[in-house]
């Protein structure tokens, strides 16, 4: 497995991005300013990009995984390696999502705990209702770690 940082033809991933984020012009407001990292295991397996917030904190913006591969430990090894790389230069990361109990308890499980909630963040922001599985996401939660 390799992880790499990827600092030109970001778009190249955007297959990708759209997995966690539907809207190309969502994906373009953080991908020119924020580090991507790309998970090789063999071929590509799964995507992230981190975005600085201030002096003490940065914020995953997206992190995705093709389907056939999802639970297979590849989002676990970026955030276990984004946490890494940042831990020196960060006191926290930030992580928006869907009020997805499975995703939720994903990040749970790395010490993230819900800090805040942007209302109706979904349905306003995009054109269409968004789901995950039978989900719709209407609410963006906030969730928070030290790193």
């Amino acid at each position: 497995m390799t992880i790499l940082q990827i600092h030109s033809n970001k778009k190249q991933f955007l297959d990708l991005l759209l997995l966690a984020d539907e809207s190309e012009e969502m994906i373009d407001k953080y991908l020119t300013h924020g580090d991507l990292f790309a998970l090789y295991d063999g071929d590509l397996k799964s995507v992230c990009v981190v975005v600085p917030i201030d002096t003490e904190t940065c914020e995953l913006k997206n992190i995705a995984t093709y389907p056939q591969y999802q639970g297979k430990g590849y989002g676990t090894a970026l955030i276990n390696h984004v946490s890494e790389l940042y831990k020196n230069k960060y006191k926290y990361m930030l992580v928006g999502t869907g009020e997805v109990p499975s995703i939720l308890a994903f990040y749970e499980s790395f010490g993230f705990k819900e800090t805040s909630r942007i209302k109706n963040f979904f349905t306003d922001n995009y054109p269409h209702p968004m789901f995950e599985g039978d989900i719709q996401l209407v609410d963006m939660i906030y969730l928070k770690a030290k790193i």
